[in-house]
């Protein structure tokens, strides 16, 4: 079992100077993780006894249903100071920028591309500067996502929040932000990703706020079911995320009282309830119904190393699986630094018309199918049957390139969210200072080179 140190009551000064320890981290992608940080909090051989050490309370989290085959039940048992119950009533909160009814602007099926957000003059926490792009489906019947954007110049301290219409996956591109969960304390840094479960109450700080860094990236709001590592079929056993690689935190706690704001988002809008106690009360926990974090450096890339190249597929991360069998409602794909070793083949992206509809993200560097203008923190989307593939002066390069010789891609990292439903946007992204009018002009100078008398 792992052991945690928890939070002082009320001391600021203790929580700084804890952002310089490494936090404490268990390895596997859902597993079964039992973890306490007092010693014997954690009941044995039952799950509800009638007391359980110390005083806690014993609760479960339920991210699927009870009657879920085992291979797919996710849940969790808690031994906390107090129960999630203990809050004031909720009452509506200003949903700001975020949005979870897609259609109130009709959607265009240009390409579409955004420059990144700009980091926020007034004091703004991570809930604060969320803003939602695009997405499709409806919380309500738990199926789609929504995209959203943040950008945060400030810690939440005495703010939690829980997002009961979905998981959220975050993935930072400027910042690090350390994500303090009921489950314990997760640090992402970019080119790392967390995933935090529905309903999991948390709060967000900025690890470099004090430098005067704000903090920047993306959320893909998943309505449907849990994201899952994919099946490797003829890949093998090994490749792609590997799931030692994913890591879950140990037991930590906060026992704190005072004024404190819930804020839930539930049936598509923000709510708000008071709190006396530091939600993030719990001591010991069992289950396999957790956050999580993964390093997308550390993916193994497959690819080809003879002629043409496979499908994107192979790059997929997670998958968020549909009632369909081999069509999901969410892949999570990234485009890390690799080697391309095919010959006689045109090595970027081909161009390409797809049922399923892409959102783009950039969070270092530049993307291979685009010389200029997709910029780290900026977005693209590219919906169902809309035409897209590699600029005119990508093309150009490629065409002429010795493919005798591998090349390495090497100073990049760009991901997707890819669904099977349309990606709508919202009016705020249409109507947003950050879209790129002309982005469609990046295919103009494809030349003609059509030569009826040339082979």
């Amino acid at each position: 079992m792992s052991t945690s140190t928890h939070a002082k009551p009320g001391g600021k000064a203790a929580a700084r100077s804890a952002h310089d320890v490494p936090l404490a981290y268990q390895s596997g992608f859902g597993n079964e993780f039992a973890t306490e940080a007092l010693p014997g909090a954690l009941p044995l051989g039952q799950n509800s006894p009638q007391r359980a050490p110390y005083g806690l309370y014993a609760e479960q989290l339920n991210g699927t249903a009870f009657t879920a085959p085992r291979g797919a039940n996710l849940r969790s048992w808690a031994y906390r100071i107090r129960p999630a119950a203990v809050h004031h009533p909720f009452r509506p909160l200003d949903n700001g920028r975020i949005v979870s009814a897609f259609g109130e602007i009709v959607t265009p099926p240009n390409q579409l591309r955004w420059d990144p957000l700009p980091l926020p003059k007034a004091p703004t926490d991570f809930v604060a500067g969320l803003v939602t792009m695009a997405g499709n489906g409806d919380p309500a019947a738990m199926t789609g996502c929504a995209i959203h954007l943040y950008a945060a110049n400030r810690s939440m301290t005495d703010r939690y929040f829980y997002d009961a219409d979905g998981e959220l996956l975050i993935v930072p591109q400027q910042g690090r932000l350390r994500l303090s969960t009921e489950f314990g304390r997760l640090d992402v840094a970019p080119h790392e990703v967390a995933v935090i479960p529905r309903g999991v109450r948390f709060r967000v700080e900025l690890l470099d706020a004090e430098a005067g860094e704000g903090a920047r990236g993306y959320v893909c709001e998943n309505y449907g079911a849990p994201f899952r590592l994919p099946d490797l079929g003829v890949i093998g056993s090994n490749g792609l995320a590997n799931p030692r690689d994913f890591l879950t935190p140990v037991a930590w706690y906060e026992d704190r009282e005072g004024k404190f704001e819930l804020v839930a988002k539930f049936m598509g809008n923000l709510w708000f309830a008071d709190i006396g106690h530091s939600p993030l009360d719990v001591v010991a926990w069992h289950g396999n119904c957790a956050p999580y974090k993964y390093d997308l450096r550390r993916f193994n890339a497959i690819g080809s190393i003879s002629f043409d190249h496979p499908d994107p597929s192979i790059f997929l991360v997670l998958q968020s699986q549909s009632d369909t069998f081999g069509v999901d409602t969410i892949d999570f794909v990234i485009f890390p630094p690799r080697i391309l070793a095919m010959e006689h083949t045109f090595r970027p992206p081909w161009f390409h018309r797809n049922i399923a509809s892409e959102f783009m993200g950039l969070i270092h560097g530049v993307y291979d199918a685009k010389a200029e203008g997709f910029l780290p923190g900026g977005a693209s989307l590219h919906n169902c049957m809309t035409g897209h593939g590699p600029d005119a002066e990508t093309f150009d390069k490629a065409s002429a390139l010795d493919t005798t010789k591998a090349a390495y891609v090497r100073d990049t990292m760009a991901f997707m969210f890819e669904t099977r439903a349309v990606i709508r946007p919202t009016r705020l992204a249409l109507e947003s200072a950050q879209l790129q009018h002309e982005y469609y002009r990046c295919w103009q100078g494809l030349r003609k080179n059509f030569d009826p008398a040339k082979r």
